[in-house]
C-alpha cells in the first residue's frame, strides 16, 4: 500500500561527496562547426555521490542543486535497500511570484513608507490573487492594488509555501524497514553542454628540405579541451570525462529536460481615470540610469590548465613549453573516451579550458595536391593554378603522436622576426591512432601547374575504347624541393597507366606523388581511358 505524503518523512540528501562530469559533445555538429558557447546543445552524464540517513518506514529523499537541464526520467539512484519507489522533479523554483502563488489566501505583512512623515507603516494582509497579473490584496481597509498607490510597498513573507526551493531539486520515494545511512549514487543526464579540442601547432623548423630528403619538420602540439556548461549549477571538484564520436540519439533531450520555473513578479495596475479621457500619467522624474550589463561568463573565463596555472594560451606558448599531463585514452564501445587526470570544476554558466596534450617532438610535411580531371582540355596556353597544400603527418609514436585526436581546430604558428605568427587554420575530424593525418591548408603561392587533355575533345561515341593522353606541367618556386600528389581520376572509373611514378589509391582516386626539384618546372604525362567499355 502507498504512503500518504503525510505519512512520509522528507529526508535531505548532503552535498555531493564525489561527483563525475562526462561530456558529450553536440552530435549535430560537423567538421569545422563552431561549438555555441550560448546555446550549447550537447549533454553530460552526472553521477554524485551523497549520503543520506533513513528513517524507518516510507520516506522522500531529496537531491537539491542538481542540474537544471536534468533530464528527469533517465535518472536513476543506487545504494537504497529498499530501492526506488516514485521520482519527481520540482517544476517551480523559489521566486517573487512562486511566492505570491504559494501565499494565496494566507496573511502577509505589507510595509508602506507614509508620504506625510516618511516613516515605514506595516500592517497585515491577505493575499486573494495569483501572480499573473495585478496582484490584490484584503486589509482592514478594504481590497487594494499592489504597487498602484505610488509609494515604495515592500511584502514580507512569513514562511517559504511547501515544496518550493531556491535550487532545482529532484527527489524519490523509498522505503526501509530498518533505517540507517547510506551512500547512495544520483546519476542522470543533462542538458546544456557541449566541449571540442582546440589545437595548437608550433612551426619549430621552417618546412624544407628536412632529413633524407623527405621534406619532413618538426613542430610542437599542444591541444586543449573547451568545455561549455549552460546550467545555473557549478560542479566542484569533479572527475571529468569526455567522450568523442557521435552517438546516434533518437530522444529529445532538450524538450526532456524541462528546467524548472523562477518567474518573475509582473504586477499589472488597474487603469485610472476613464475611458474618456484616458488615464493620467504620473511623472516620477528622470528615470535611473539602468546598471551598465555584467560580462559575459564565458569572456572572463581563463584557461585553466590541468597544473593550475593560467595563462592566454597564445602567450604561454610563446614563453615556453608547459608542463601538461596527457588525458588518459580509454575505449567506450565505438567512441573513445577522454579521462582528465586531476579533477576540476565545471562551472556554471561557463567556459573553462583544460590543456591534455603537449607533444615536442611531431614530425609533419607538407603536401601538395592537384585533381586532374580527365574532361578538361590543356591548351598550349593555357594558365597555370595554383595547388592545394596539406599538412600530413601518420598518428603514431614514430611521429611523435600515436594517441586518438578529437574532433576540433588546429592554428599553426611560425616563429618571426616579430615573435610568433599565425600562418593557417585549419579543421580536425576525429582521428584513432595510426590513421594517417591530412589537413587541409590554404592555397599556396609556390606551386602551381597546368594540367588537362592533350589530345583532341573525347568522342562521346567511343569514350570507353580509346586512350586519351594526359599532361601537367608542375612548377615548384621554393628554394627547396617539393611533393605533390596528383588525383588522376576516381578508381573504379579511369584505367590509368602513368609510367615514371607509383600509382596508388587514396581516398578513392588514382593518385600519383611526383617530387619537384628547387626552382623547377616538371612535366608529368599519363593515359587514361574510362572502364564503361561496350
Amino acid at each position: 500500500m502507498k504512503a500518504s505524503a503525510q505519512e512520509r518523512q522528507v529526508v535531505d540528501a548532503s552535498a555531493p561527496t564525489d561527483i563525475s562530469v562526462t561530456i558529450y559533445r553536440d552530435p549535430t555538429r560537423g567538421v569545422g562547426d563552431e561549438m555555441d558557447a550560448d546555446w550549447p546543445e550537447g549533454f553530460a552524464m552526472i553521477s554524485e555521490t551523497r549520503t543520506v540517513t533513513l528513517p524507518v518506514g516510507h520516506s522522500t529523499i531529496r537531491f537539491d542543486n542538481v542540474a537544471e537541464g536534468m533530464v528527469a526520467v533517465s535518472a536513476i539512484v543506487t545504494g537504497l535497500p529498499g530501492g526506488t519507489i516514485e521520482k519527481n522533479r520540482n517544476a517551480e523554483l523559489l521566486s517573487p511570484a512562486a511566492l505570491v502563488n504559494g501565499a494565496l489566501g494566507n496573511r502577509i505583512t505589507v510595509t508602506r513608507t507614509n508620504p506625510a512623515t516618511g516613516e515605514p507603516v506595516s500592517q497585515q494582509a491577505i493575499v486573494r490573487t495569483r501572480a499573473d497579473g495585478g496582484l490584490v490584496l484584503q486589509s482592514g481597509a478594504g481590497f487594494e492594488a499592489v504597487r498602484c498607490a505610488g509609494i515604495p510597498e515592500t511584502l514580507t513573507f512569513d514562511a517559504v509555501p511547501s515544496g518550493l526551493s531556491a535550487k532545482p531539486v529532484f527527489s524519490i520515494d523509498t522505503q526501509d524497514d530498518s533505517g540507517g545511512t547510506f551512500d547512495v549514487t544520483l546519476t542522470y543526464l543533462a542538458w546544456g553542454f557541449d566541449w571540442q579540442a582546440d589545437y595548437i601547432a608550433i612551426l619549430n623548423e621552417k618546412p624544407g628540405p628536412g632529413d633524407n630528403n623527405s621534406q619532413e619538420f618538426q613542430m610542437s602540439l599542444l591541444s586543449w579541451l573547451s568545455l561549455v556548461n549552460d546550467n545555473g549549477q557549478s560542479f566542484e571538484d569533479a572527475q571529468l570525462l569526455v567522450v568523442a564520436g557521435t552517438l546516434n540519439i533518437e530522444s529529445d533531450f532538450e524538450g526532456l529536460a524541462d528546467p524548472p520555473v523562477a518567474s518573475p513578479l509582473r504586477l499589472t495596475c488597474y487603469p485610472l481615470g476613464s475611458t474618456s479621457i484616458g488615464s493620467p500619467v504620473q511623472d516620477y522624474g528622470s528615470p535611473r540610469p539602468l546598471p551598465a550589463p555584467p560580462p559575459m561568463a564565458f569572456q572572463d573565463a581563463a584557461p585553466i590548465m590541468v597544473t593550475g596555472n593560467r595563462s592566454a594560451k597564445a602567450s604561454m606558448m610563446a614563453a615556453g613549453t608547459p608542463s601538461v599531463m596527457s588525458a588518459s585514452e580509454e575505449q567506450l564501445g565505438d567512441l573513445k573516451l577522454y579521462r582528465v587526470p586531476e579533477r576540476v570544476t565545471v562551472s556554471a554558466q561557463g567556459l573553462k579550458q583544460v590543456a591534455f596534450l603537449n607533444r615536442e617532438n611531431v614530425r609533419a610535411r607538407l603536401l601538395y595536391i592537384y585533381a586532374c580531371s580527365p574532361y578538361s582540355w590543356r591548351a598550349p596556353d593555357s594558365d597555370f593554378v595554383n595547388a592545394e597544400m596539406q599538412l600530413v603527418t601518420k598518428n603514431n609514436e614514430e611521429k611523435g603522436l600515436g594517441i586518438a585526436l578529437p574532433q576540433g581546430k588546429m592554428t599553426l604558428y611560425e616563429a618571426g622576426a616579430f615573435g610568433l605568427q599565425v600562418v593557417a587554420r585549419t579543421d580536425l575530424r576525429d582521428y584513432a591512432s595510426g590513421q594517417d593525418i591530412e589537413l587541409d591548408l590554404p592555397q599556396s603561392n609556390q606551386v602551381n601547374l597546368s594540367c588537362g587533355r592533350i589530345e583532341e575533345e573525347l568522342d562521346p561515341n567511343n569514350i570507353g575504347t580509346k586512350w586519351v593522353k594526359m599532361s601537367a606541367d608542375i612548377r615548384n618556386a621554393n628554394p627547396h624541393d617539393i611533393k605533390i600528389r596528383l588525383l588522376l581520376g576516381e578508381s573504379g572509373q579511369w584505367d590509368i597507366r602513368a609510367s615514371g611514378a607509383k600509382q596508388q589509391v587514396k581516398n578513392g582516386f588514382d593518385t600519383v606523388e611526383l617530387t619537384i626539384a628547387a626552382n623547377s618546372t616538371r612535366e608529368f604525362r599519363w593515359k587514361i581511358r574510362s572502364y564503361m567499355r561496350d
